[in-house]
């Protein structure tokens, strides 16, 4: 019989002063860790780079004083489009260093959803790399009316002279940093001010900003106990199979490790299955973090056992749900578990399996503790009885809950109140305090660990000139997986196929939010008072699928 240890004592420790890029790279001055390498970055084309905690402290020292000289000021936001580079955690810790904001976004946008991004922040700079720069720019000089306050582009991997612009002070960052004055960089935010802005999928068509305060790393740390499972006797070193720009990746594959002297290795270029390996392997990984695609890809596309990465102990997975199929399949062929978390964006991740107690497959796991999760009745505000569907309720003193939705305020009252964050997702509890997670009520489409809203789609297919109506789903194409799919109803006098319909929207979104299929179809499902239904669209509704007519 497997004997668990029991959980360690937790109790919340948050100063009034607190600084995020402060405590992921000074904090490590003057101890052990100081000279340990905080990142390496594994990148197809540039090869390996590397940095240690001495680095990253000066670096995003240089970062913050480009910034001042620029005549950033606190409050002030600094968009970051990045790939998975050294400049990431430079340009995003550096950037809180001086109390202003960091926006981190997508490399997978387009330059109009990055227009949109620019003006709803109303950032200052953006800082993106040389060859994305040359894509967008012409966009958002065609919409500079719309984002007054973008003035300054800091650019990376600049190889050659950079062209002169009519609207941007556009510098290479390398050159900012170095021409920076010299001045003292002394952090001295509070724990509450806002430190970060992520942008998730809303439900009016457009991404909602949410704000976290610095004191939202502090508010991760149980899951570095109850999720993670960090050694004492070993220099971890972490890799993450995502993205910087990911919510899930800036915790657990940036700030989190960081602040706690870990090793983060990243990768930027194609997913490959045997890659990942083969990196694993080659920087002796102690704990591989990814989303259920990856480990279903590991399985299905190479043959390695535990015996191939043997300096992996511990794996974990969020972003979308890990099926029991993939779970089984993966303790007979590496004989460990897969621990799995749920989080959101504004709350991080929250729920989680962890070593202190048996995994039950389907189950989230529990409430690490420090999060005091509830189960309410929305309507009633009183908790459910086990067994019995509730919505996870937050409490509003916990120290990992998001600051407001930027620029709504109605938006923030809608879910803040009542002393709870009334986060929208359901659960259900069962006898031994397990919670099952049911998800949302509402249509957000959960696709390869991504969120995507059905909304944001249909607003840019409302505008091609042949749609008149439309309806972005989710169609399971195996079990627990999803790829987003649009139903149209075509305009009588336009004509229009599929194929057309698919390249506009890769032309228009995120390679993530760009359906995969075109289904036509004469009319969709509705509520009495019209809403559609998404729940009952399938492709028993959709007529002369290839030809569309």
């Amino acid at each position: 019989m497997t004997t668990y240890p029991a959980y360690p004592a937790w109790q919340w420790e948050i100063p009034t002063l607190f600084n995020i890029g402060a405590a992921c790279s000074d904090r490590h001055l003057g101890t052990a860790h100081v000279n340990a390498t905080a990142m390496i970055v594994e990148d197809d084309h540039l090869g390996t780079s590397t940095m240690t905690f001495a680095e990253l402290a000066q670096q995003t020292d240089q970062f913050a004083r480009a910034l001042l000289a620029l005549g950033i000021q606190a409050g002030d936001r600094v968009l970051i489009r990045l790939p998975n580079s050294l400049a990431y955690p430079i340009a995003f810790l550096g950037t809180m260093k001086i109390g202003a904001i960091a926006v981190p976004t997508s490399t997978l946008l387009t330059a109009e959803e990055v227009a949109y991004l620019a003006k709803d922040s109303g950032a200052s700079v953006l800082v993106t790399d040389a060859a994305a720069w040359q894509h967008m720019a012409a966009n958002l000089e065609a919409n500079v009316a719309h984002t007054p306050q973008l003035k300054h582009v800091l650019l990376t991997q600049v190889a050659a002279p950079l062209a002169p612009s009519s609207t941007f002070q556009v510098q290479a960052l390398s050159e900012a940093m170095t021409q920076a004055p010299a001045v003292a960089i002394t952090p001295n935010t509070r724990a509450d001010d806002p430190a970060y802005l992520v942008y998730t999928s809303g439900t009016t068509g457009y991404p909602k900003g949410v704000l976290h305060a610095h004191r939202a790393l502090l508010g991760r740390q149980p899951a570095a106990t109850y999720w993670f499972d960090y050694s004492d006797q070993v220099q971890d070193r972490i890799m993450h199979s995502g993205k910087f720009n990911w919510t899930y990746v800036l915790g657990t594959g940036l700030m989190d490790p960081l602040y706690l002297g870990k090793t983060v290795i990243v990768h930027e270029g194609k997913n490959d299955p045997e890659h990942w390996l083969t990196l694993i392997a080659k920087h002796q990984a102690t704990i591989f973090i990814g989303v259920p695609t990856i480990y279903r890809q590991l399985l299905q596309k190479t043959s390695a056992t535990q015996a191939n990465i043997p300096s992996v102990r511990h794996f974990m997975s969020a972003g979308e749900h890990l099926s029991d199929e993939v779970l089984s399949q993966w303790r007979v062929r590496f004989g460990l578990d897969i621990y799995e978390a749920v989080g959101m964006s504004e709350f991080s991740y929250y729920l989680s399996q962890s070593v202190y107690r048996p995994i039950r497959a389907g189950s989230a796991g529990f409430a690490q503790p420090g999060h005091q999760i509830e189960l309410l009745d929305p309507e009633t505000r009183l908790p459910v009885a086990t067994g019995e569907e509730g919505m996870i309720c937050v409490p509003m003193a916990d120290p990992g809950l998001f600051l407001r939705y930027w620029n709504l305020p109605e938006e923030t009252t809608k879910y803040k109140h009542d002393g709870y964050f009334f986060t929208g997702d359901y659960a259900k509890l069962d006898a031994d305090g397990y919670i099952w997670f049911l998800g949302r009520k509402d249509d957000i489409i959960k696709s390869f660990g991504y969120r995507v809203s059905p909304y944001e789609i249909e607003r840019v297919y409302k505008g091609h000139p042949a749609v008149a109506d439309c309806a972005a789903v989710g169609e399971e194409i195996e079990k627990d997986k999803l790829l987003v799919v649009i139903y149209v109803i075509p305009k009588a006098d336009v004509a229009c196929a599929p194929d057309e319909l698919i390249a506009f929207g890769k032309q228009h979104l995120a390679a993530y939010k760009a359906p995969k299929s075109v289904y036509f179809a004469k009319e969709f499902p509705r509520t009495k008072n019209g809403k559609i239904l998404r729940k009952d669209i399938s492709p028993q509704i959709a007529y002369d699928k290839n030809s569309g007519r």
